[in-house]
């Protein structure tokens, strides 16, 4: 099975990304053509960018957020506690497309309920999605309300491995709360942040589904992702670029993941 679905399909991306083939006949062998044309192109360069922009957006909201929550979810002394978690847990297991659909709607400049709020208190509508200002904030918005509450899981994980007696041990020293989540928990989950970050900049690099249905890749390009202009060539059914493009996507997303590793590590 793995052989089947994973490594072959592996080696033929690769063998393809070197030739022009359109999906029928016989593959026209281009050596190294498609990757530099890619990496001569300005699109291809501006989805990463976007990208980008995107990871920066998201990430940092993201982790604050989802740190905080998760510290919140592991107190015993929370009421409704189990209600929390799966209301956390809600928005990561509805559909995507149906999701994107109402973004869609709440967010129409004409008629969207968030423009409407606006109006009520005297302000002008916002072109939350037809604006290269405001489209990339209202993606990631989306992105973050989709699946913050899966990173907060990852982290209550985490947190449950550590061990109450340190918590303990800090209340006797009168560490207040803040001081112990700064000086205990955060270096006890590094590991897993580490984790939630590394899947988190692969899932942001790959996003495709938020542009296509909400903003399909405009306006004028500005939510392009690198996930939204692997898409084109298929469409163009230039498949040889596409690969080459899809190998190029992962060299990119690996050396940031790297990056990451090496930051965010912790030693035993």
């Amino acid at each position: 099975m793995f052989l089947a679905f994973s490594i072959y399909p592996l080696i033929f991306t690769a063998r393809l990304s070197f030739t022009d083939w359109r999906g029928f006949g016989a593959a026209k062998w281009v050596g190294f053509d498609n990757y530099i044309y890619l990496l001569t192109s300005p699109g291809f360069w501006a989805s990463l960018g976007n990208s980008a922009t995107l990871w920066l957006l998201i990430i940092p909201v993201q982790l604050v957020v989802a740190v905080l929550a998760a510290v919140l979810l592991n107190n015993a002394k929370l009421k409704l506690r189990g209600f929390y978690r799966v209301a956390f847990i809600v928005p990561f297991v509805t559909p995507l497309v149906a999701i994107a659909q109402i973004w869609v709607v709440v967010f129409d400049q004409d008629y969207g309920a968030v423009n409407g709020l606006l109006n009520l208190v005297g302000l002008p509508d916002v072109g939350w999605l037809t604006t290269s200002e405001w489209a990339k904030p209202t993606l990631a918005l989306l992105f973050l309300w989709k699946t913050t509450g899966f990173i907060v899981i990852i982290l209550l994980s985490g947190l449950q491995s550590i061990d109450s007696n340190i918590y303990e041990a800090a209340d006797l020293d009168g560490a207040s709360g803040p001081r112990q989540l700064w000086s205990i928990t955060i270096p006890l989950i590094r590991r897993t942040i580490m984790f939630a970050v590394v899947l988190q900049t692969l899932a942001v690099f790959q996003m495709f589904a938020e542009p296509f249905v909400v903003t399909q890749g405009g306006p004028y390009g500005s939510t392009t992702t690198a996930g939204y202009y692997l898409y084109n060539h298929i469409t163009r059914a230039d498949l040889g670029t596409g690969a080459a493009n899809s190998f190029l996507l992962v060299i990119a997303v690996m050396a940031l993941s790297l990056v990451f590793v090496r930051l965010l590590r912790s030693k035993d």
